[in-house]
């Protein structure tokens, strides 16, 4: 008997505090987490064994609190990024300031340019650490800017290495026809992107400038930020690092800070 009465004790204890509700919701997004495709309302239904009514109430309030997303047709569903949000928040940015920062100082020294760190923040971006390089001239971006993904360097280099699951989600926030055709027009580019392993061009905000962006990578090759130089040329004759130089620390840089 007393090898028994823990067990029973624990699995009263479990009894006494049920939470059906919470259960049920738990339910649904382990299920989802699944189906990288998602489901539709009757397949949940058939996975979990209950009834259509009390999955349709669990499901529309877990589309209100955005943890789950309806398909546009409206009869598919799918987990969205809420919970990785929730998971990797303020101390993972933390984290990856805290490593990134040293090495950005070092990279602004040696490129003798200005580099900046971006992560994405649901339908944009957010610029999270800044290093400035030294010498009299400059250009940076505050930290704390909210960027534009689709007219930014560092924005469209995200969408280039981006999960395609959270693309389509932000394309779907975004509930702007424009918008969504804008961001199929730079298919080619986000290929362009993906072989070259960054990216190279024109400032979309300033005159003169030419980003210069390589993705830090998840083990699965996903972008969980991105490292810009705004790059400048001067012309007073003064020595610096040319573009394919830069690039070599940036990517020395990004490579460093990538989940291996």
């Amino acid at each position: 008997m007393q090898k028994t009465a823990a067990p029973a004790r624990a699995e009263q204890a479990d009894e006494r505090y049920r939470a059906p509700a919470l259960d049920k919701g738990l339910d649904i997004l382990e299920l989802l987490s699944e189906q990288p495709r998602g489901l539709t309302r009757g397949e949940i239904v058939k996975a979990m064994g209950r009834g259509p009514s009390e999955i349709y109430r669990m499901l529309e309030r877990l589309v209100a609190r955005d943890y789950v997303s309806r398909s546009p047709e409206g009869d598919r569903y799918a987990l969205t990024m809420k919970l990785f949000v929730l998971a990797h928040r303020h101390p993972p940015v933390r984290r990856l300031v805290t490593r990134a920062l040293p090495l950005m100082d070092a990279f602004a020294r040696g490129a003798r340019q200005s580099c900046h760190l971006v992560v994405p923040d649901r339908e944009q971006a957010i610029v999270v650490a800044q290093a400035t390089c030294p010498g009299n001239w400059e250009f940076g971006i505050r930290v704390g800017t909210e960027i534009d993904l689709l007219n930014t360097g560092s924005g469209l280099t995200l969408l280039a290495f981006q999960d395609p699951h959270i693309t389509r989600e932000t394309a779907a926030r975004w509930n702007d026809p424009a918008r969504s055709a804008k961001l199929a027009a730079f298919a080619d580019t986000f290929e362009t992107c993906r072989k070259a392993g960054h990216r190279i061009g024109e400032s979309r905000q300033i005159r003169g400038v030419e980003d210069i962006s390589a993705p830090i990578l998840t083990p699965d090759g996903y972008a969980i930020a991105v490292l810009t130089c705004p790059y400048i040329q001067r012309l007073d004759g003064h020595p610096q690092p040319d573009v394919e130089e830069v690039l070599a620390l940036l990517e020395d840089v990004t490579q460093t800070l990538s989940l291996n």
